[in-house]
């Protein structure tokens, strides 16, 4: 296999990330939708806070992006214009749009639980995304480091390495059938997506030790920090869910 797989439509090779960041995008934001409106806040105040999420979600995937790089930047291999051009991180865009959904819903003095609408879609987004990372290849900069295992993929530099990203699209699926068990049984509004944002933060915490990522910090990257923050704040959650 050849690092990026273009997808070839008749006489159009189409680059991997773009059309499976779309798709998942797409997908995320339609499920998204179909759901909200089965709860009972106000139509007219639902966009408000996905307005206030997509925020949020930006402006956290941009600024992690920026910390996640330092290294990068001290070095002057990359410019910060680059990084909040093209730098995103899902840690990111998860912890600021649960910030700004939470911001949105005090200003609008809204007491209702929302994050159980956005559970399922951002685990299916995030699954379909990382297919696209994988078929990407080096140039994501989401490859492990390098393994002996026997499905260690060889992304074009000669080096097998670890597929960490269909590893997180492996376990995406496995958390998908796991909420969907669990919301067979009683549970309180927005737990599962407590639950989803701890499952996640936890596995990636975990699996970003086997990235070959810049750790400042107690051999942490700046996304296992923000992790372990977002781990903080669900402290309670976590005493009661698990």
């Amino acid at each position: 296999m050849e690092f990026p797989v273009y997808l070839t439509i008749g006489s159009v090779k189409i680059h991997p990330h773009p059309l499976f960041e779309s798709m998942a995008y797409f997908v995320a934001l339609r499920l998204a939708l179909r759901r909200f409106r089965h709860n009972p806040i106000p139509s007219e105040r639902r966009g408000v806070i996905i307005a206030g999420g997509l925020i949020g979600g930006i402006l956290g995937a941009k600024m992690l992006a920026v910390m996640q790089h330092l290294d990068l930047l001290w070095s002057g291999a990359v410019r910060i214009e680059m990084l909040l051009l093209s730098g995103k991180t899902i840690v990111g865009a998860l912890l600021g749009a649960t910030f700004g959904v939470e911001v949105t819903k005090k200003l609008l003095k809204i007491d209702t639980a929302t994050g159980d609408v956005f559970a399922y879609p951002l685990i299916i987004g995030t699954a379909i995304g990382r297919i696209g990372c994988f078929l990407t290849g080096l140039s994501d900069q989401t490859y492990g480091t390098p393994t002996s295992l026997p499905w260690g993929v060889d992304f074009g530099d000669r080096i097998l390495r670890h597929p960490t990203q269909l590893y997180e699209t492996i376990f995406m699926v496995g958390l998908l059938i796991f909420l969907n068990y669990r919301s067979r049984k009683s549970y309180l509004p927005g737990d599962l997506f407590r639950f989803y944002m701890i499952c996640y933060l936890a596995f990636r915490w975990s699996i970003d030790f086997i990235k070959p990522d810049f750790h400042p910090l107690l051999g942490m990257s700046a996304i296992q920090i923000a992790c372990l923050l977002g781990l903080i704040y669900y402290r309670q959650a976590i005493r009661r869910l698990i």
